[in-house]
């Protein structure tokens, strides 16, 4: 049973034991409690309870720990105030008999100082406890042991298993249940182009549970507060303190200028484009014609275009040419080359680039 659906019910049986508590104490005559007042006092109390969780509904294990580091400095810092002497003399005598009056100040001084405790604990981080305890350091965990919290449309990219069978992305993937149940609709999906990318999905992530460097995990997060499944990505990945994986341009931008660290895999493909240079020699196949009689283009594997000058006779063959010029056009980065020789050998799979 996933941890999301179990909650729901370790709050009833909470319940319910508070009740049969408040029962017992009441069949046990205290403090001349009758049955019905124990069992309504049982289950107000564990209402409290309960009510004190769902407000409590977004804080995490490590929100709870720096707050309760914060909680115990303040009363530590209270205690040492209200063993000063002179701190009741700050104030005037006619304010009340002294017993009282020590109380409740101490009393303030506790609340005040604890409650600031929590809210500084709250607001910092890691590294700035140093400066409470300056002999401990804790452990600065890089960018690299960050979780990797991913999108529906990176997985149904296809290109994500074999970056990381390569070894370059590793650690922990992350899995939001909500994108599970995404690709799980597009599979069953009776447009056949949506079934097609929901299976390949599915498919990609069979490969990524398979790669040794990486651990996958699904996360059951559903956020039911957020309606926008990219709003769900940025929250899940500010609550994990994970970086986020996508090829959605829009998103990326959101997330980062909330603070969060993005991945981009078009970022990284277009990053990773062969840069020509005037007099590299390419070797290429002539697939079609070119817009001069004597043209004839090939492509590198990128999608750049190039326009082989006096081979409109060798279309379909395997050409070796010579970077001559390039221009950027409003669809990207056209070369022009010239013609060197042509390969006999079979028509390799995908171009190639050889520097002098």
């Amino acid at each position: 049973m996933p941890a999301r659906s179990a909650i729901p019910i370790v709050r009833i049986i909470f319940l319910i034991c508070c009740t049969l508590l408040g029962v017992f104490f009441g069949m046990a005559g205290m403090r001349g409690m009758s049955l019905v007042t124990g069992g309504l006092l049982g289950a107000l109390f564990g209402g409290l309870v309960v009510g004190a969780d769902l407000l409590l509904k977004d804080m995490t294990i490590r929100s709870f720990g720096s707050g309760t580091f914060g909680l115990m400095t303040g009363v530590f810092c209270a205690w040492l105030l209200t063993r000063v002497p002179w701190a009741q003399s700050l104030f005037p005598p006619q304010w009340g008999n002294a017993d009282e009056f020590d109380r409740v100040f101490t009393l303030v001084i506790y609340l005040t100082l604890g409650y600031l405790g929590i809210v500084l604990a709250l607001r910092s981080n890691r590294q700035e406890f140093s400066l409470i305890i300056p002999y401990v350091r804790f452990r600065n965990e890089g960018v690299i042991q960050q979780p990797l919290l991913v999108d529906t449309n990176i997985i149904i990219d296809g290109r994500l298993p074999g970056i990381c069978a390569t070894g370059f992305l590793g650690g922990t993937l992350i899995i939001p249940r909500f994108v599970l149940d995404e690709l799980h609709v597009l599979a069953d999906s009776s447009d056949p182009i949506k079934r097609d990318r929901g299976r390949r999905g599915l498919e990609c992530l069979e490969q990524l549970k398979r790669t040794p460097s990486l651990s996958v995990t699904i996360h059951d997060d559903y956020q039911p507060q957020e309606k926008l499944v990219d709003t769900k990505l940025i929250q899940l990945a500010k609550s994990l303190d994970a970086r986020l994986l996508t090829n959605d341009s829009n998103l990326g931008r959101v997330a980062q200028l909330q603070g969060l660290m993005v991945l981009n895999l078009n970022q990284l493909a277009h990053s990773m484009r062969p840069i020509l240079n005037v007099g590299d020699d390419i070797e290429l196949v002539l697939v079609k014609e070119g817009k001069d009689e004597h043209q004839a283009v090939g492509y590198l594997p990128d999608g750049t275009m190039i326009v082989v000058n006096h081979a409109r006779e060798k279309l379909g063959s395997t050409a070796l040419a010579t970077v001559s010029s390039s221009l950027q056009t409003s669809a990207g980065r056209l070369i022009f080359a010239e013609l060197k020789a042509i390969k006999t050998v079979p028509e390799p799979s995908h171009s190639t680039v050889r520097r002098r």
